[in-house]
């Protein structure tokens, strides 16, 4: 399973775009499944199909809104490089949007279940004893949701380290800039006797996602044996 040069650079960048995109949805993720899951507002119906939209559109189109939206010329990304200096179209920061954006609606749906499993009963007794909203959330919502919010964490690093369709057309395929373990699989497979360095990069993959899984999965009881054992 060695690895040339290339191919150590699609895998930093992946493990690089996966961690940094788990990091920054999570907390926004974890609110709005909170939101969907505990209040009645007007336009929840819509947040909640704006949310899965990516789920139902192809990649590819996603990637385009995308570049559209946060290319240098789109309106969001003229603002964030004139105002802070940054750059995502054809940038690996860009790759990292679209993770995020791909990886969200499984991090908010598993989110979501996990704080729809908690008794509201129990938040509503420590409200009536005084406890303010965000008090409530810190010492009993989190610590019950705190498997749900790995599994969370744990789907949308798989799915940003696998993104593919959207990445592509969002930030291209740039070796040592932009191009990711699909993106450098894909562009192996495109040439003659690449075939064995893209089996490689797939086996890394697997162990990457398998990795994941097992981490996820021992948090997971780790978490839980604490919660029972108070």
């Amino acid at each position: 399973m060695s690895l040339d040069a290339a191919g150590w650079d699609a895998l930093r960048l992946s493990l690089l775009v996966g961690v940094v995109a788990t990091l920054l949805a999570l907390p926004l993720a974890t609110w709005i499944a909170w939101l969907l899951a505990r209040r009645d507002f007007w336009g929840k119906s819509i947040l909640n199909a704006a949310v899965h939209l990516p789920l139902v559109l192809p990649p590819v189109v996603t990637g385009y809104l995308l570049l559209i939206a946060f290319g240098r010329t789109g309106p969001a990304g003229r603002f964030l490089e004139q105002t802070f200096g940054l750059v995502l179209a054809f940038r690996w920061t860009g790759a990292v949007l679209a993770a995020i954006v791909m990886g969200f609606p499984l991090m908010v749906r598993a989110i979501r279940l996990a704080i729809e499993a908690v008794d509201p009963k129990i938040e509503a007794a420590a409200r009536t004893l005084g406890a303010p909203g965000y008090a409530v959330f810190g010492t009993i919502t989190l610590p019950l949701i705190l498997p749900g919010i790995l599994a969370g964490a744990v789907m949308g690093f798989a799915k940003a380290i696998g993104e593919f369709g959207a990445t592509i057309t969002f930030v291209a395929n740039i070796p040592g800039e932009t191009q990711t373990l699909p993106s450098a699989i894909y562009a192996l497979l495109q040439v003659p006797g690449g075939e064995d360095a893209a089996i490689t990069l797939v086996l890394w993959a697997c162990v990457l996602a398998l990795g994941a899984v097992v981490l996820s999965e021992w948090l997971a009881r780790r978490v839980a044996a604490r919660i029972a054992g108070t």
